[in-house]
């Protein structure tokens, strides 16, 4: 009996130290804890998921999903809502391969660049430009089946009266997108602007819409990496091509792993490692959305020391070597960028002739309900819960 408690004893320490050791790596938070149970972000109401405290060293992974990370950078994640603050279950439910999530900057002031951006994924919560307060998220769509559109209530018939035509959430949304996408509308409304929030225009003219709507879906379709807002012919993931081309090869050799990058603006060429590709204009590399630099930040993740805040030793856990499908993500940033810019020329003559259009004011259109306000309420935990939205 006595080696038999002492054994109990000892199996007991080390689930202790087991537990102390997984609270260290995981970098527990207040709202995440080792040793506490929590709902899927997908399941049957009521249902939990075992703590990490008491899981055994081969238990299996969790799912890996792909979620935007930071404008025009897709990253990906472990789905499980043990692993991290603010999973924001409403995202992960409405979620399918129809949505798309609109970011801004509802709360502060927008610097120089788009005053919005889209993802095909889930985005992080700061995905807009990486910042704490980059937090706002407007997704298309407030169910996986795509039919409750996250629009207010009469709007949509309002619209299709005033332009004689069947106006859709798609178009509204593509619109939308179509006038804050693009550089020019900071750059226009800089100083009104400094009252926080983007707003948005809304003309009038059925054929100025459709324009705007039309250039919008353009944005959306590069934007989200050729995924969403097809136009025909495309192929759903396949970016069209750019002038940017690899020219040296970046070393797929765990060793010969990039550790910085560089840019030459004389010869146009972006050096990673030991690796070049040109030719990357100036626009590109220089390209930003309210102070974050979008092609440096995406190599600074990915470079061997990575980038951002370390909490923990997991932190250390980095890629072993570079791939051919990280050379080939980085040359669709690339080509984006490009397609982006060569598009902002139209823009412009739009921009003008919207602001010159006989516009809606807000006592013409509905009013948003409360409940619209709110994120869609996610069945978790045994009980209805509002999902954290972050909006």
């Amino acid at each position: 009996a006595d080696v038999a408690d002492r054994g109990d004893a000892g199996r007991a320490a080390g689930a202790v130290a087991v537990s102390a050791c997984r609270a260290r790596l995981f970098h527990e938070t207040r709202d995440r804890k080792v040793y506490r149970q929590y709902p899927p972000l997908a399941g049957a109401a009521g249902s939990r998921l075992p703590a990490i405290s008491t899981l055994p060293a081969n238990a299996s992974a969790p799912p890996i999903a792909r979620y935007g990370f930071r404008s025009f950078d897709r990253q990906w994640v472990l789905r499980d809502s043990r692993l991290g603050d603010f999973m924001r279950p409403s995202f992960w439910l409405a979620h399918s391969d129809k949505q798309v999530y609109m970011t801004s900057l509802l709360t502060g002031v927008i610097g120089m660049g788009p005053a919005a951006t889209v993802t095909a994924e889930v985005p992080d919560r700061h995905h807009f430009r990486g910042s704490y307060s980059g937090k706002d998220v407007i997704p298309l769509w407030r169910d996986s089946g795509a039919t409750a559109s996250n629009v207010t209530s009469g709007l949509i018939e309002s619209l299709s009266e005033v332009y004689g035509v069947p106006v859709s959430p798609e178009d509204l949304f593509a619109y939308a997108y179509g006038v804050l996408a693009p550089r020019g509308y900071v750059a226009r409304f800089s100083e009104e602007l400094t009252v926080p929030g983007p707003r948005l225009p809304l003309t009038k003219d059925a054929d100025l819409f459709k324009q705007i709507s039309d250039l919008g879906r353009q944005f959306v379709f590069l934007h989200s990496y050729a995924e969403r807002f097809l136009p025909a012919g495309a192929t759903r993931g396949r970016v069209p091509r750019g002038n940017a081309q690899l020219t040296k090869a970046i070393p797929t050799a765990s060793k010969r792993y990039p550790e910085k990058f560089e840019y030459d603006q004389a010869t146009r060429t972006l050096t990673v490692g030991e690796g070049e590709i040109t030719p990357v204009d100036p626009g590109v590399w220089n390209y930003s959305v309210s102070g974050l630099m979008v092609v440096h930040s995406w190599l600074a993740y990915r470079m061997k020391g990575g980038a951002g805040r370390a909490s923990s030793d997991l932190d250390k856990v980095r890629p072993g070597q570079w791939t051919f499908q990280m050379t080939q993500e980085l040359l669709e940033l690339l080509w984006v960028l490009e397609a982006t810019i060569a598009a902002q020329a139209a823009s412009v003559g739009l921009l003008d002739a919207l602001v010159d259009s006989d516009l809606f004011t807000a006592d013409d259109l509905p009013q948003p309900s409360q409940n619209e306000r709110k994120a869609p309420v996610a069945e978790l935990e045994g009980e209805a819960v509002q999902g954290e939205l972050g909006v």
